[in-house]
């Protein structure tokens, strides 16, 4: 009787440990990648995507005839860029990632709307509190307006045709003069994946 009770209390206990051996594992060791480099995990839009579409937009803006004959730098104001895709996309990284390789080639100046109420009170507070030395005060009418809107938006269409699967991205991003409404620059990206199904095996 008693050699049955533990030979219960050992079939009992080894479920136990074949499951949490076979459970889900954490990673526990990493390595810095190569952020230059396509790593296409999964059928997701990812960071390859990204850099891709706002590298061609880079050099297609920089390179436009309204930027080579502009004897001064434009002020841009980043707006009504949207995401028409079936994913979610990170829109504000993507145009952050264009605005900053614009500022860095020295031809664009930027302006945020973002900000704008945050300026305005510390403008206040400067011009109104009595605690800023008036010499220094940043005085109001002083701000640069914006040439040209940069807008934009990103679409995309699927087709799944048995064990295949191709995604097709098309980013396409507008330069709208303010003052006269004309859109002086366009150009689109278009990206197409390939995907294949696999077979898994217990």
């Amino acid at each position: 009787m008693k050699k049955s009770l533990r030979v219960l209390r050992v079939l009992a206990v080894v479920p136990f440990f074949w499951l949490t051996g076979c459970g889900s594992q954490q990673f526990t060791q990493g390595s810095y990648d190569d952020v230059a480099e396509d790593r296409l995990l999964d059928d997701k839009f990812n960071e390859s995507d990204m850099r891709r579409i706002a590298d061609a937009m880079v050099e297609s803006l920089t390179a436009s005839p309204m930027v080579k004959d502009n004897k001064k730098r434009p002020v841009v104001l980043v707006t009504l860029v949207k995401n028409r895709s079936q994913e979610h996309i990170d829109m504000k990284s993507m145009t952050d990632k264009i605005r900053t390789a614009l500022v860095k080639s020295g031809k664009f100046r930027f302006t945020e709307k973002e900000t704008r109420s945050e300026l305005a009170e510390e403008m206040e507070y400067q011009t109104q509190s009595g605690y800023v030395d008036p010499s220094t005060a940043r005085r109001m009418g002083k701000q640069v307006g914006a040439d040209f809107f940069l807008t934009g938006e990103i679409a995309d269409r699927v087709q799944e045709v048995g064990r295949k699967k191709y995604i097709y991205y098309k980013a396409t991003f507008n330069l709208v003069n303010i003052q006269t409404g004309i859109l002086d620059w366009t150009d689109e990206k278009e990206i197409r994946k390939y995907y294949q199904k696999r077979s898994v095996g217990l």
